[in-house]
């Protein structure tokens, strides 16, 4: 028992970087960004889109073409990501099929990791602090099963 006090004890100089979590006020932010992201999809919202996303976005998927069985990148731009929610593509989804799961997965300084479950895809979104407010700067997505077997298996 001494032992382990000792061992803890020796720790406590480190602990407090390890046991420092975010603010509540930074976990909000970012859980608002998520939202602002995969609502304002929902919505046809630019303008919550765009509060989102950082200029310089980059959302990745990686699909296979049927036809060959080779990999190719899909990528998209945060200009390209506001200009399909203004035209409405999100809208689309029915509102009782709107899933908005956001579970923030690590938060480190003025990074986090956050995932996203939404009605046809799992994205993982890197989220930082830019310039006071949280941003996403990268979306790496995969489509659910069922969205795939919908589009032919891609």
């Amino acid at each position: 028992m001494a032992k382990r006090f000792a061992f803890l004890l020796a720790l406590l100089p480190v602990l407090p970087g390890v046991l420092q979590a975010q603010s509540p006020a930074d976990s909000a932010a970012i859980t608002q960004t998520a939202l602002d992201y995969i609502e304002g999809w929902y919505e046809g919202n630019a303008e919550r889109m765009e509060r989102a996303l950082h200029p310089e976005l980059a959302k990745r998927m990686v699909s296979t073409d049927p036809a060959s069985g080779a990999s190719r990148l899909n990528h998209m731009t945060a200009e390209q990501l506001v200009a399909g929610t203004r035209a409405g593509y999100g809208t689309q989804t029915p509102e009782a099929e709107r899933r908005r799961d956001v579970t923030i997965l690590d938060i480190y300084e003025s990074v986090a990791c956050v995932k996203v479950v939404a009605k046809d895809w799992v994205d993982y979104l890197h989220v930082v602090e830019f310039d006071n407010r949280w941003v996403i700067i990268n979306v790496l997505w995969e489509l659910t099963p069922e969205a795939k077997q919908q589009m032919g298996g891609r």
